[in-house]
């Protein structure tokens, strides 16, 4: 393969909390993508975006600080920045996150078994405007939002709510009680209440009832 020179290629940041991870992937990537930044948490990650302004973010789910929005808490604070695009890359392959983080404006989510070759494509798709997810969680975001584009996956008042939130969220619109919640999310019965309140409080809601149907208006149920 013949050598490319670093202007032809897209300009990459790596965000995730772990260095040997990131370390890797800078190595794999090496002569194929042009890694100017480095993100470790949601405010070192906010640093590296704003100050390289890459064209692609490669970006994981689950990452430390801020206000516990963890990766989609970082697409968020650069939607000032429309030349940028974000990729999601995670070991998780759950529904929840996939939702949290594409609804805040990453363009793709791919897991961590992708191949090399297959991230560097994604790359490339994702930074002239292209959607890319691996296929078992396409079916995840066509659940979730119908037919619609990527454009259209944004909505306010879920981005107000942390991936957990809207895990619990989705239970008690399905008519869980908060034991079975507790039981199916491993927590406990009085951590559930706490995350009902927090919810009800950010969609400005008064009871379940309200909440399900809230749900149901966005088929997110």
């Amino acid at each position: 393969m013949d050598e490319q020179s670093t202007g032809d290629l897209r300009r990459v940041v790596i965000v995730d909390d772990h260095g040997i991870f990131r370390a890797g992937l800078k190595s794999e990537l090496s002569g194929r993508v042009e890694v100017i930044g480095e993100g470790h948490d949601v405010e070192s990650a906010i640093a590296a975006v704003r100050a390289g302004r890459p064209e692609v973010v490669l970006l994981d789910v689950h990452l430390p600080g801020g206000t516990g929005g963890g990766g989609a808490e970082v697409v968020r604070a650069c939607r000032d920045l429309p030349e940028v695009r974000f990729l999601a890359i995670s070991v998780s392959d759950q529904a929840e996150d996939v939702v949290s983080v594409i609804r805040a404006g990453a363009r793709g989510y791919v897991t961590k078994t992708i191949s090399t070759a297959d991230l560097v494509q994604a790359v490339q798709d994702v930074a002239t405007g292209d959607a890319v997810f691996s296929p078992r969680l396409a079916g995840f975001v066509l659940d979730a939002f119908g037919t619609g584009g990527v454009e259209d996956l944004r909505d306010e008042e879920l981005d107000r709510l942390s991936a957990r939130e809207v895990e619990v969220m989705r239970l008690i619109a399905r008519g869980y009680t908060y034991r079975e919640i507790a039981g199916e999310l491993f927590i406990s019965i009085k951590t559930v209440e706490t995350h009902v309140s927090k919810v009800l409080r950010k969609l400005q809601l008064s009871s379940r009832h309200e909440l399900t149907r809230w749900a149901e208006r966005r088929r997110i149920i």
